[in-house]
C-alpha cells in the first residue's frame, strides 16, 4: 500500500496554509495517500492565497475509509474562528490550533490510520503563549508519544543531514553540555535515522567545536578530552564516523559528496551552512520519534505570510523525505 501522509497546515497565521495548498497541486505527490487535517476555512484561506482550488471532503478519519474519497480526505477540525486568524501575527489563539491540531495528527498516527506526519511551518511563539510547555514541538511530540529516549531535531538539504549534540541552549553552556554520551546518542540517531531515508551505510563526521578543531589543544581540549575519544569508540563498533574536523571546513567535504552527514556541537554550526546553501529547501526531521515527522526547515515567514509568494520547495521536500522514510522503516529500525 502506497505511504498514507497526514499533513497539516501550521500555524494558521502564516504561510502554512498557502504551502499545502501548493503542494497538493503538485504531482511528485500524485502515488500518496494523503490526510489533511485541520480546519476547513484555514486551508481554504490558504486556496485563495496560493489561488488554487482543490476539492476537499470531510471525513472521520478515527473510522472512516478516508482512502476511497473521492477528492482530498480532509479530517475537519474546528480549533480556531474564522476572525481570530491574524495573518503575519503571533496570538494565542494560533498557537491553540496548532497545538490542537497538532494533537489529532498524532492520535491518528498512533492508532495506525496515517504511517507519518508532515507539517508546515509552527511558530513557537505563538506555542508558548498557548501553554506548550517544553522548549519546542520535537519535546512536546515526544511527551505525546511516550518516548522516553533520546530525541533530537535533524536537518537535511540536497542529501545533506546534521544532527546536534545541543541544540535550544544558551551558546555559553555549550561547552559544558558537550560530552561523550551526547555525542554517541547524537550519531547513532542520525545513522539510524538515514538508514531509514534509504542510505545503506551512512558517512557521518562529528564536527570540532573550537576554532582549527583545538589547534592540538591550544584553543580548547574539548576536541582532545571528549570529542576524539567518542569518536574512536563508535569507529572501534564499525560505524563510518570520522572526526572531530573543524567546522569550518567539514561541510566543504558534504558538498563534495565525500560525506552523509555532520554531527554538529551546537544548534547554528550546522543550521548557517545548510540555509545559507538552500534556504527554500531545508528539512527538519524530528529524530527519535517512533513515526517519521518531517516540516519545512524555514518558519512561517510572517513576511509574506498571505501574500501568494511562499515557495513550495522545502515542504516538497519533506514531504518526499516522510514518503521514503515510511516506505524504509521497517526494516531499518535501531537495534
Amino acid at each position: 500500500m502506497n505511504p498514507r501522509i497526514g499533513l497539516i497546515p501550521g500555524d494558521p497565521s502564516g504561510i502554512g496554509p498557502e504551502l499545502v495548498a501548493r503542494l497538493l497541486a503538485d504531482k511528485a505527490i500524485d502515488d500518496t495517500n494523503v490526510l489533511l487535517i485541520g480546519d476547513r476555512h484555514v486551508l481554504e484561506m490558504g486556496q485563495e492565497q496560493a489561488g488554487i482550488k482543490h476539492d476537499l471532503y470531510d471525513i472521520d478519519a478515527t473510522h472512516d475509509d478516508w482512502l476511497s474519497s473521492p477528492g482530498f480526505a480532509l479530517h475537519s477540525m474546528d480549533t480556531i474562528a474564522r476572525d481570530d486568524v491574524r495573518i503575519a501575527r503571533s496570538t494565542v489563539e494560533s498557537g491553540k490550533s496548532t497545538l490542537r491540531v497538532l494533537d489529532q495528527a498524532l492520535d491518528l498516527v498512533q492508532a495506525g490510520r496515517i504511517d507519518a506526519i508532515v507539517f508546515a511551518p509552527f511558530n513557537k511563539s505563538s506555542m508558548h503563549m498557548a501553554g506548550i510547555g517544553h522548549a519546542d514541538e520535537l519535546h512536546y511530540m515526544a511527551e505525546m508519544l511516550r518516548v522516553t529516549g533520546y530525541v533530537s531535531e535533524l536537518n537535511t538539504l540536497d542529501g545533506m543531514w546534521t544532527s546536534r549534540v545541543t541544540s535550544h541552549i544558551p551558546l555559553k553552556d555549550v561547552a559544558a553540555s558537550i560530552t561523550s554520551e551526547r555525542i554517541t546518542h547524537a550519531t547513532h540517531l542520525i545513522d539510524s535515522t538515514l538508514r531509514r531515508a534509504g542510505y545503506e551505510r551512512p558517512r557521518i563526521a562529528v564536527a570540532a567545536l573550537n576554532p582549527h578543531g583545538g589547534d592540538s589543544g591550544n584553543f580548547g581540549r574539548e576536541e582532545i578530552d571528549v570529542i576524539e575519544p567518542a569518536v574512536r569508540a563508535m569507529a572501534e563498533r564499525q560505524m563510518a564516523v570520522e572526526g572531530p574536523l573543524p567546522s569550518d571546513t567539514v561541510f566543504l567535504k558534504v558538498t563534495r559528496g565525500e560525506l552523509d552527514a555532520v554531527v554538529t556541537m551546537y544548534h547554528d554550526q550546522g543550521q548557517i551552512a545548510l540555509k545559507l546553501l538552500g534556504f527554500d529547501r531545508g528539512v527538519t526531521v524530528q529524530g527519535g520519534l517512533p513515526v517519521p515527522v518531517t516540516t519545512p526547515a524555514h518558519g512561517t515567514a510572517f513576511d509574506i505570510a498571505g501574500q501568494g509568494q511562499a515557495d513550495v520547495g522545502a515542504i516538497r521536500a519533506a514531504f518526499e523525505i516522510a514518503r521514503t522514510m515510511v516506505t524504509h522503516w521497517s526494516t531499518n529500525s535501531p537495534e
